[in-house]
């Protein structure tokens, strides 16, 4: 749908302000500045792109990183995470120096992590009980958020042939074992693909503000037990940090868009449906990350 862009006339200010400042926002001290974007709709079936500046104190938030795997049936796929981990990275360690609370959620992969602090942090904080049930739904064999049909449409992309945009197509495996080794794994961190255990983590910190990055955002980003979806329904302040993210989308599939203007689609979905999006730029102070292949068609 078309969309109009609105600024909130209260927001003004604020926003003009971290145009004349730039980086100087993104210092050592003091609270977050991030400039979130949502959509909201219209009476005429259009939406309406809204910007506002919001501030989060650093602990009271964490920062998830999801799925960034060392290996993916997709070569197309680990090649992007590859291309992406080390601007993540920089973004990781500008964001634990804030007082951001990093949480490591490489899905099935816990256990190369065994006998590390930050997996024994996830496991050993006290129990919280949620405000809401969490979701006991199942995919590939571990806990999943589905859609919600009261809240959001079908993906703006099929995704039913998994994605993979190769030529070949990959065929089907899980060679992962590890989150990517250009991601640093902090002692100070935490590592966890638990949905419990991420309650948990953020209930002993007093935590209301959950900033989500990695991959995929069509399937797992949304879906995981740490994700979008989760989050949300548990009352959490969440933003998805979008030049820090993902598709599994083939671009012979449905609509028939570049494979990056399909990840905007779906970022466009997050926005209208679940939460707002920022850009690494709130934190780094440098452009965000876009991939070399993407064109911008």
């Amino acid at each position: 749908m078309p969309q109009r862009s609105v600024i909130p006339v209260c927001l003004m200010a604020a926003l003009t302000a971290s145009c004349a400042s730039g980086p100087d926002l993104v210092g050592d001290s003091g609270p977050l500045l991030l400039h979130q974007r949502y959509q909201t709709p219209t009476s005429d079936g259009e939406y309406e792109l809204v910007h506002q500046a919001r501030t989060w104190e650093p602990a009271r938030t964490a920062l998830v990183i999801c799925d960034m795997w060392d290996r993916h049936w997709c070569v197309g796929a680990e090649r992007r995470v590859a291309e992406m981990a080390p601007r993540l990275n920089e973004l990781v360690r500008r964001a634990r120096d804030r007082g951001v609370f990093v949480i490591h959620a490489p899905s099935t992969c816990v256990a190369f992590y065994e006998g590390t602090e930050p997996r024994a942090r996830a496991v050993t904080v006290p129990h919280a009980v949620p405000p809401v049930p969490l979701s006991q739904a199942q995919r590939w064999g571990t806990a999943w958020c589905w859609p919600q049909d009261e809240r959001e449409p079908g993906m703006p992309i099929d995704d039913s042939d998994m994605g993979c945009d190769c030529e070949p197509r990959c065929g089907l495996h899980e060679p992962w074992t590890r989150q990517i080794a250009s991601i640093v794994v902090d002692p100070r961190d935490a590592v966890t693909d638990n949905g419990q255990e991420t309650y948990n983590l953020l209930a002993a910190r007093d935590i209301d503000n959950v900033i989500l990055t990695g991959v995929h955002l069509n399937m797992c980003v949304l879906g995981r037990p740490f994700g979008i979806r989760q989050l949300v329904n548990l009352g959490k302040k969440v933003v998805l940090m979008r030049d820090m993210t993902d598709t599994m989308y083939n671009s012979r599939m449905a609509p028939h868009v570049s494979h990056f203007r399909g990840t905007d689609l779906v970022v466009e979905h997050v926005e209208r449906y679940w939460c707002p999006t920022i850009t690494s730029e709130d934190m780094t102070g440098v452009s965000p990350f876009r991939f070399a292949e993407d064109t911008g068609q």
